[in-house]
């Protein structure tokens, strides 16, 4: 086999993809990455509240039933017997201790770092009752919360579990990745086969993974050929056929065949490893969203504590003791923001998540939410909406026996290890066999020839043909359409005679035309930039109905076009495939990388698409669509049950005979937090495969 360039076609630019140890030059960090956003429920779990809630209620049950205010409602005299009068403060108090240290912790913590917020407020409201109601005990006073202050821990505890399992599952993409690693491997030495831990290989081991099996590593096949499922990887649902040479990605599945793998990188080192730091950065990062809900939740603090001010003295002025420590203990409760703080962190970590399984990797949240607001999406060509490989796109002959032509410069061909080469005979092979040759001859620069069914047939290019002064009259209309529109010509020859001529262009991928005609349709206009000339990128252009193209761009002057189209007023999205385009993807408002394997990382892109489906841009879009709604509506929602609430709590209503009970408070308080855990829930209903 031999591999020389013999074909004087012009040379189309080719981007690098990154590398797999840029992935571990960046890992881990990210601009915003301070962990807040959910740090109230540091060292907690789902298990602490879930155990703390189900105690807590069972106590809560009799406090309950034998509260005097409960049995006047409801009619009943609960049974007495010596001691039944402490049954209220013994388990209120219990409660008080147990059920409510996560949330005193939380206020402590708060006040000290004097960054008020939901915990503070819920901490104040349980203290205020649990005084109140001692001191009631003690028979200072004549009011009796002991089951409001039950009630509201427990609903309390409720909550915050729900609120944990939540972020929990919506963690679980994380943990996921984890899982997908095989606890052990074959390894081959001296032909035989051993099984070890992962922890054992070290690179340039070669291991053994048998149909079914997931690869335990990183690396290259060196024997065999299989159909690798890549789905967890790249979201692409479809395997993909890799044999001799190609890598794979640990964690992916040989579906149908055994193959060998020589290993070449480990642990942390992994593509997978380094998509489960990209997706744990993200989790962590807070994106402008989540800085605007802990700002309200903070103010909300002051309204709240002033709210609850105002109702002392109203209440103290219209001589109502009792009903001033009553109202202010609900003002404080229902003025809560737990649903305001749940509302964004949720969202972006079941988007996270959510994007995570479909192959998106968001790095930075803020490049997430500004994608719905991208009136520009700016590709970069080849390898991106190309293939970055060429194809013969076009066949003419002579006498119209279009396969014959073909047939034989693949046959010529065969024997070559060029990209042009491999391109022609796959196209030969489409139509169902090619001929043998011999004789193989390459001749640098200019073409190749060999002995096909007795003829001596030779296939190159304009240098070929000038040099043996073929006859090209029969096919020059056909040929130079081909030139016109930038693609490649090679020409073929039998017997010193032209028969032919084949075009080969980048390929087009099929997806681009949808994701095209799909970003159309949302409204935003398509462009392209290229260092390809002029005629080869206005052909790919008019093929996709590209509205801007770009052409003639070197790389290191990528950054700028995007500037120029920032500075027309447009919101520009770069998508782009490899380190070449790093200025540009910093530059831009999103920056999208596009690669597959362990083409997962660009230094500057804020999103990775895993795989290399151009139509995962269009999925980034509808995320950030319906990230966005579920915020507004979660923000639209937490924020108006306080405006509408406070007001009741303090007793705006009481000329009316309308008063709400802490406990009541409570359980208005927990029921909106449900609610937006409830409808951040349905995010995950949203089908990102549709448009990818």
């Amino acid at each position: 086999m031999t591999n020389t360039r013999h074909h004087d076609v012009p040379p189309q630019p080719v981007d690098r993809h990154t590398s797999a140890q840029q992935i571990e030059g960046h890992s881990g960090h990210t601009a915003h990455d301070d962990g807040s956003g959910h740090d109230k429920h540091a060292g907690h779990s789902p298990a602490m509240f879930r155990d703390r809630f189900w105690l807590s209620l069972a106590l809560t049950i009799p406090v309950v039933f034998y509260s005097p205010m409960v049995q006047e409602w409801f009619g009943y005299t609960a049974p007495s017997f010596p001691g039944s009068d402490w049954i209220a403060p013994v388990l209120g108090t219990v409660i008080f201790v147990y059920g409510g240290t996560p949330f005193l912790k939380g206020a402590v913590a708060e006040a000290r770092d004097r960054q008020p917020g939901m915990m503070l407020l819920i901490g104040m409201a349980i203290s205020v009752a649990f005084i109140a109601s001692t001191t009631t005990t003690l028979g200072w006073f004549d009011l009796e919360f002991w089951w409001e202050l039950a009630a509201l821990i427990t609903i309390m505890l409720l909550g915050h579990w729900m609120e944990m399992r939540a972020i929990g599952q919506a963690r679980g993409a994380l943990a996921a990745l984890a899982e997908l690693l095989p606890d052990e491997a074959e390894r081959v030495v001296d032909g035989a086969t051993e099984t070890v831990t992962i922890a054992d290989l070290e690179v340039g081991d070669v291991v053994l993974v048998r149909p079914g099996g997931r690869v335990p590593a990183d690396g290259l096949i060196s024997q065999g050929s299989a159909e690798i499922d890549e789905s967890m990887v790249t979201g692409e649902s479809r395997p993909v056929s890799k044999s001799e040479g190609d890598e794979v990605v640990a964690g992916t599945i040989a579906t149908d065949s055994a193959i060998r793998i020589q290993v070449t990188a480990m642990g942390d080192d992994t593509a997978l490893a380094g998509i489960q730091r990209l997706v744990a950065a993200a989790q962590r990062s807070r994106s402008r969203a989540q800085v605007l809900a802990d700002r309200a939740a903070a103010l909300l603090f002051y309204v709240a504590v002033g709210a609850a001010v105002v109702t002392v003295i109203a209440w103290m002025a219209a001589g109502r003791v009792d009903e001033a420590v009553v109202r202010t203990v609900a003002v404080l409760v229902i003025a809560c923001p737990h649903a305001l703080g749940l509302a964004i962190p949720l969202v972006t970590s079941i988007s996270t998540s959510l994007a995570a399984r479909n192959g998106i990797l968001v790095k930075d949240r803020l490049a997430l939410e500004r994608m719905r607001t991208v009136d520009v999406v700016l590709f970069d060509k080849t390898g991106t909406l190309t293939k970055g490989q060429h194809a013969v796109t076009g066949v003419t002959s002579v006498d119209g026996d279009d396969d014959r032509v073909l047939r034989l410069a693949a046959a010529v061909e065969s024997d070559s290890e060029h990209p042009l080469a491999r391109a022609i005979v796959r196209a030969g092979t489409e139509l169902g066999g090619v001929p043998s040759g011999s004789g193989f001859v390459a001749m640098s620069g200019r073409g190749v020839e060999a002995f096909v069914d007795g003829a001596r047939v030779a296939v190159g290019g304009p240098a070929l043909v000038a040099e043996r002064n073929w006859d090209i009259t029969a096919i020059a209309a056909a040929t130079s359409d081909w030139v016109s529109r930038g693609a490649g010509v090679l020409y073929v020859a039998a017997d010193g005679e032209a028969i032919g001529a084949l075009a080969l262009e980048d390929e087009v991928r099929e997806e681009s035309r949808a994701t095209v005609d799909r970003l159309h349709r949302l409204g935003v206009q398509v462009a392209m930039i290229t260092g390809d000339a002029r005629q080869v990128a206005e052909a790919v252009g008019a093929d996709l109905g590209i509205d801007e193209i770009l052409a003639e761009v070197l790389p290191e002057d990528k950054h700028s076009k995007v500037a120029e189209l920032q500075a027309r007023g447009s919101r520009v999205a770069m998508v782009g495939d490899g380190v070449n385009d790093a200025p540009a993807l910093a530059q831009a408002d999103v920056g999208i990388a596009i690669g597959a394997g362990t083409d997962v990382a660009i230094e500057s892109a804020g999103i990775v698409l895993a795989s290399d489906d151009p139509r995962g841009v269009v999925a980034v879009r509808r995320l950030s669509q319906a990230s966005y709604r579920k915020m507004l509506q979660n923000l639209g929602w937490a924020a108006g049950y306080n405006v509408i609430a406070i007001p009741l709590a303090a007793g705006a209503l009481a000329w009316a005979g309308f008063v709400l009970p802490p406990a009541a408070a409570a359980a208005l308080m927990s029921v909106s937090t449900v609610i937006v855990a409830a409808n951040a829930q349905l995010l995950r209903r949203v089908d990102l495969t549709r448009t990818a």
